[in-house]
C-alpha cells in the first residue's frame, strides 16, 4: 500500500503495530539454506538440549529479516532506507514463537548531505507473544521534503 508522506508529515512518537507471524522450523531451514549458517544453535536440537536455552534458537539475521519484513505493509514512495543502527537481540526466538513489530517515530532531523530530504528515525521493537522484546534497533530513512530546507 503506497502512502506518500513528505518529511513534514511525520510526527514524533507516532506508533504503528504490525500483524503477527509465527516462526516455524521451515523458517529455520530455509534461512540456513539462504545464508549458509548451519550453526548447531539453529539446526541441532540435540546439541541445544543441554544449553541454557534448552532448544534451537532463531538466527538473528532471520529475526531481523522477518521483523523488518512485517513493517513493509506501509510503503512510502517519497522515502528510502538510509540504514539500521544499534541492532540488538535481547531475547531469543524459538520455533513456535509469534512475533510482531512495533514502529515509533523517535527522531526527525535535517540531513546534512541532502537538503531536499529529512532524516526520520524509527524505533523498531520486535516483540514475542510473551511481550518480550526480541529485537531492538533504529531504522533511519530519508524522506523527501515538501520544500527545500534553508
Amino acid at each position: 500500500m503506497e502512502r506518500p508522506r513528505h518529511f513534514e508529515d511525520y510526527t514524533l512518537d507516532e506508533t504503528r503495530k504490525t500483524q503477527g507471524r509465527t516462526i516455524t522450523e521451515t523458517d529455520f531451514v530455509v534461512h540456513a539454506g539462504h545464508t549458509g549458517d548451519f550453526f548447531p544453535h539453529h539446526m541441532d536440537a540435540e546439541f541445544m538440549k543441554d544449553t541454557p536455552f534448552g532448544q534451537r534458537i532463531a538466527h538473528g539475521t532471520m529475526t531481523f529479516a522477518i521483523g523488518i519484513g512485517l513493517t513493509a505493509t506501509e510503503i512510502n514512495p517519497l522515502a528510502f532506507t538510509y540504514g539500521y543502527e544499534r541492532l540488538r537481540f535481547p531475547k531469543p526466538v524459538f520455533i513456535g514463537d509469534t512475533i510482531h513489530t512495533e514502529v515509533t517515530i523517535a527522531a526527525l532531523e535535517d540531513d546534512p548531505k541532502r537538503p531536499t530530504h529529512g532524516r526520520v528515525t524509527e524505533r523498531i521493537r520486535v516483540i514475542n507473544q510473551r511481550g518480550e522484546v526480541v529485537l531492538a534497533c533504529d531504522h533511519v530513512h530519508l524522506a523527501q521534503r515538501r520544500v527545500k530546507a534553508g
